[in-house]
């Protein structure tokens, strides 16, 4: 007797991403209807509980709460293409190491989760379309995938030389007609392309008083990052693909995570050549790479071999925190070694100093705890393969503040280091662990 399968469900953005799979040049005409009040409660719910709250001052359990009195008028304004987000809160967050600082975009948290949703729908077409070069803001495609990535192109294919490029101030100089027009060669239906213009033009609120632009999306709302990496694919990742890796002589690879990139090459002439025409592509589309991050250096294992030759030390390059050098295992065979990059390790350390400084005064038990939550933190994203000595060093760091800060407490809480070995068995702190080990490395390339 043959059993019977279950029918398997097939969601409506399931269906789309594999129309968009089989017709790659078809425009999709009516998408709004999949922004469904479940998707947008979905998305509200997914937001961490500590989310800050954009001008309103409605906070993420708020929303929730009052969320049947406000979705419907949003969706009767979707569909009447009269949606107005708020503006968006300007904060300012210091610079990795740097005095300088950035902004980052507060959007209100119903807008929020609002773009959320679009993002989600957008992404069930973009993710049929964008290259396996492309990481960050995606599904299952972080920095460890890119990092591994990158490991697995300078040890296992034909590459010399590693152009190490980031574009200046990126999000605040896309083009908007550049964003419509990338994004009309997918999506026809008038209400997205609606949201998206007036996501665009939403002006950012900043001591009281309200900026518009005419250029740039705000860092912090995820439909930013997902117009960025549309951006970047039509810009960089397509135009490298089809326009530039035919004409070189030799292999190319490039790896991309978000607006950080770097390109790999067989040859220095085809690198030289590609850095030259890469200044007029992005001239084109109103980008520019910041020069004083943006280099080219030798390596690779075919570069090893001839910076012996000639007694040369390789430079290093950076991406996405860590420092890339060359080195070798212990059989003698060439590896891709990485640590934590300088100014990220400082920025660690005065993170951890500043939360120290704060808590000094607390029970010894909630502190150990906060600073737990920190190290395994840090652990996690650079627990990479390769660098476990610097971990070491962040913890040892750890130790030494804070029994530096318990000798703080008052003039007479000096804390001996065997008094402090004490402390430190009753609450211990979290010893350094690889996130990824070199076993499960290969598990995290996408090529």
């Amino acid at each position: 007797m043959q059993s019977k399968e279950k029918p398997v469900m097939i969601t409506g953005l399931e269906r789309i991403a594999a129309k968009a799979n089989n017709e790659t040049k078809v425009q999709f005409t009516s998408l709004a209807h999949h922004i469904s009040k479940d998707l947008v409660r979905g998305s509200l719910e997914h937001m961490p509980k500590d989310t800050s709250a954009g001008i309103d001052g409605i906070t993420r359990d708020m929303a929730i709460h009052d969320f049947e009195n406000w979705i419907q008028d949003m969706m009767n304004s979707i569909h009447r293409m009269s949606y107005k987000p708020p503006e968006v809160r300007r904060v300012w967050i210091p610079k990795p190491g740097k005095t300088e600082k950035r902004p980052i975009g507060v959007p209100c948290v119903a807008d929020r989760a609002l773009q959320r949703s679009t993002s989600t729908v957008l992404s069930a077409i973009y993710e049929q379309d964008f290259l396996n070069c492309s990481f960050g803001g995606r599904p299952k495609r972080g920095a460890h995938n890119a990092l591994a990535t990158l490991d697995e192109i300078i040890s296992g294919k034909k590459v010399s030389w590693v152009l190490e490029a980031d574009l200046k101030n990126f999000f605040g100089t896309l083009d908007h007609k550049w964003i419509i027009k990338f994004v009309e060669h997918r999506i026809a239906d008038p209400r997205i392309i609606s949201l998206i213009k007036r996501w665009l033009k939403a002006g950012v609120l900043e001591e009281g008083k309200v900026y518009t632009s005419e250029t740039g999306t705000p860092q912090g709302g995820s439909i930013s990052v997902l117009l960025s990496n549309i951006y970047l694919h039509y810009v960089l990742d397509l135009w490298f693909e089809k326009a530039i890796k035919p004409k070189l002589n030799g292999e190319a690879y490039l790896v991309r995570y978000i607006d950080d990139f770097v390109v790999c090459f067989q040859f220095r002439s085809d690198a030289i050549r590609f850095h030259k025409v890469l200044k007029k592509r992005l001239n084109k589309f109103s980008l520019e790479l910041e020069p004083n991050k943006t280099r080219l250096v030798e390596f690779g294992r075919f570069a090893s071999k001839h910076s012996k030759r000639r007694n040369n030390k390789l430079e290093t390059f950076y991406f996405l925190g860590f420092t890339h050098f060359c080195t070798r295992n212990r059989k003698g065979n060439f590896m891709v070694g990485r640590k934590t990059e300088k100014t990220r390790f400082r920025r660690s350390l005065s993170k951890l100093k500043d939360t120290l400084r704060k808590i000094r005064h607390w029970p010894v038990k909630d502190q150990a705890q906060i600073l737990n939550q920190i190290l395994r933190g840090h652990y996690n994203y650079y627990g990479l393969a390769g660098n476990l000595k610097s971990l070491c060093k962040i913890y040892c760091r750890t130790e030494l503040y804070w029994r530096k800060m318990l000798s703080s407490r008052s003039q007479k809480s000096h804390v001996t280091w065997r008094k402090f070995q004490k402390t430190k068995s009753a609450f211990p702190l979290e010893r350094p662990k690889l996130s990824i080990p070199y076993k499960d490395l290969k598990k995290y390339v996408m090529l």
